[in-house]
């Protein structure tokens, strides 16, 4: 890439200074090489176009025009910290400049301290780390270790989740991407969750919800036979398949068809840990404690690939003395740990977890109640902390979806000209299927979070001219 710059195309950062942007034939080179060599995840390659991004700031990134976009996406609700974060930068920097990497077998000072900071804010018992590269092999591995202490092999996953693209995590993904991939991992089986706009199980309040969803989930551990299923995961709060938080009860009463039944209870928060819904974990939130937690994402924003899962003692102790079978060159790599360490500093220096629930319940909550009194393609709104979804139909009686499930090309039109508006005015929206996910990064401004609430607002009138 060249690093000719030009000064008519620049960015202005947070303080005010303007930055020159490389120039056109840069751009064009980057448009090239991605397109000649880089084959992209979950896409048909010659369908996309994607967008060549220059630089980026707190919770604004910059193409190579000039043009800003406030990043309500988080990128993949991984980057809580938001884009060049100083702290994240030094603290890899640094870490760089002593010691760039170890192998697993042999003690770092930074995977050690970050693995004391999980276990320290876990909740209950959950007091080791097991470091992986990624959400999809935390779940991988967090599977394993259940399968290994129960001696049993099944596990059961709610439909409407994501788990990774990896054998068996994409075999417990509930959604469309697990169809092509199928048959994989055999000893997975689905089950319905909670949904109270949508109810399966025709509830008419959030605790009926539970109460029903609880029911039909015990009824498939009976029929898929109590004795071979090893575990049970779910994502505390499901993320992109629809903001769904559970209602009041359900995560407890989760945990206590796991005691009743000798299952292991695995809590995916890979997306929903770390802050994004004002706790360090999700499930602190609700007041249960599972025997497993995997996370990725939102430890270091993703600055360098990181993940794991937190183990209770239960879960640890079996491997006290039987050699666990599991095990990753990468594992706690001190250059995501250090990225991973510097994050707890922040957090706890600047309030992240307080701010969030702030802005949540201050900023977010009202705004998005007010924008579906006044939408009609608005069907329902719903979220925790700095994480929601705005789910949209053509007819707010029927609950039609605005576009129908697992849209793709025309049906899925009226979904990518809400994206192009929000696009147009500068912000990057998350989109899956009928909805619309607020997931800004953490240290997003009040400012600026009410700019992107306002473009969003503008951009449901588009919604509306498809809605009864």
């Amino acid at each position: 890439m060249t690093d000719t710059l030009v000064e008519t195309a620049t960015y202005t950062d947070r303080h005010g200074t303007r930055h020159p942007l490389p120039d056109a034939a840069a751009e064009a080179q980057v448009r090239a090489d991605d397109r000649s060599h880089v084959f992209h995840s979950w896409s048909a390659q010659a369908l996309i176009d994607p967008l060549p991004v220059a630089a980026g700031e707190g919770s604004t990134f910059w193409d190579y025009q000039g043009n800003s976009f406030l990043d309500f996406s988080s990128q993949l609700v991984n980057l809580n910290l938001g884009h060049q974060h100083p702290d994240l930068v030094a603290a890899i920097q640094q870490q760089a400049g002593r010691l760039a990497t170890i192998q697993p077998s042999m003690a770092s000072d930074v995977r050690g301290e970050l693995a004391r900071r999980i276990a320290e804010v876990a909740p209950g018992d959950l007091d080791k780390v097991f470091f992986t590269n990624g959400g999809a092999d935390a779940n991988e591995y967090a599977v394993r270790m259940a399968r290994a202490v129960t001696g049993r092999r099944k596990v059961l996953s709610m439909y409407r989740s994501y788990h990774g693209g990896t054998a068996t995590a994409i075999s417990l993904t509930g959604d469309p991407r697990r169809w092509a991939n199928e048959p994989s991992d055999g000893s997975v089986a689905h089950f319905l969750g909670p949904y109270p706009y949508r109810s399966s199980f025709h509830s008419d309040s959030p605790e009926q919800e539970t109460e029903r969803a609880l029911a039909h989930l015990e009824q498939v551990i009976t029929l898929e036979g109590a004795n071979t299923v090893a575990a049970i995961i779910l994502e505390t709060v499901v993320g992109t398949n629809g903001v769904l938080v559970p209602p009041p009860g359900y995560l407890q009463g989760v945990r206590a068809l796991a005691d009743k039944y000798g299952i292991v209870y695995i809590a995916d928060e890979v997306m929903v840990g770390f802050g994004r819904v004002g706790e360090w974990f999700a499930v602190n939130h609700f007041g249960v404690v599972p025997d497993l937690i995997t996370f990725a994402k939102g430890v270091n924003s993703g600055y360098v690939p990181l993940g794991g899962v937190v183990i209770s003692q239960r879960i640890a102790s079996h491997f006290d003395t039987v050699a666990f079978m599991g095990g990753l060159t990468y594992s706690g790599h001190p250059l995501a740990c250090a990225a991973g360490v510097a994050t707890f500093e922040v957090f706890e220096r600047d309030g992240i977890l307080e701010r969030v629930r702030d802005l949540g319940e201050r900023v977010v909550e009202p705004r998005l109640r007010e924008i579906a009194a006044t939408h009609p393609s608005v069907g329902d709104v719903r979220g925790l902390g700095l994480f929601w979804a705005i789910e949209l139909v053509r007819d707010r009686e029927t609950r039609e979806p605005l576009v129908p499930f697992n849209a793709s090309g025309a049906d899925a039109a009226p979904m990518a000209a809400v994206a192009a508006a929000c696009k147009q005015a500068g912000l990057w929206p998350f989109v899956h299927f009928n909805r619309m996910h607020v997931a800004p990064p953490l240290v997003i401004t009040e400012q600026e979070l009410v700019r992107g609430l306002d473009i969003i607002d503008e951009a449901l009138t588009v919604a509306d001219g498809f809605a009864a």
